[in-house]
């Protein structure tokens, strides 16, 4: 297969909450389906869910992690690995290319990711942040009404959206890849 015109960052844990595995198969599902390769952490739970999902599609499966750690063996949809010397390349290996990240729930490492991405969207480049399934929505709404993340002129928020299932998810990879607006 040729490289997809497309990559999205998935930022998703280990252990998943209830219903979230099916959203993860889903989701990358959906991704590859639309032509979208898949970054994610290379590891188990609702990362190897979604890469399953977009493997069905042929798509290349990128796991990205730190090269002087070992966090067990990665799944076995992984078709590449960067090994990053550092936290800080190992997200500029996810973000600076990237045309999508999506989000779902995960623990302390997924929201380094997440509020990574919200600072690298409202800063660097305004790419599209989805934020998936009920605990990344959650996470949404409190960063929003707490005021760790705020629109302003000169950081609008309109890179971020909420999309509570795969359905809303595929509408949305839909109008990005036929470029209608975020």
């Amino acid at each position: 297969m040729t490289r997809p015109l497309r990559t999205a960052a998935l930022f998703a844990g280990v252990v998943a909450r209830p219903g979230e595995d099916h959203l993860a198969l889903a989701a990358g599902g959906a991704l590859g389906a639309a032509g979208y390769e898949l970054r994610h952490g290379g590891y188990n739970g609702l990362m190897e869910a979604a890469a399953q999902g977009a493997a069905r599609h042929g798509v290349p499966i990128t796991a990205i992690t730190l090269a002087d750690q070992d966090w067990g063996p990665f799944n076995p949809h992984v078709t590449d690995v960067v090994y990053a010397p550092t936290m800080g390349d190992r997200l500029h290996a996810y973000l600076d290319d990237v045309d999508l990240v999506v989000v779902m729930g995960g623990g302390v490492g997924t929201l380094h990711e997440v509020t990574s991405a919200l600072y690298y969207a409202t800063t660097i480049r305004p790419v599209p942040v989805r934020l998936l399934g009920p605990a990344a929505i959650r996470l949404g709404t409190f960063l929003r009404t707490e005021q760790w993340l705020v629109e302003g002129p000169t950081r609008p928020l309109g890179f971020l959206a909420d999309l509570p299932d795969a359905d809303a998810l595929e509408k949305d990879l839909s109008a990005l890849t036929s470029g209608s607006p975020q």
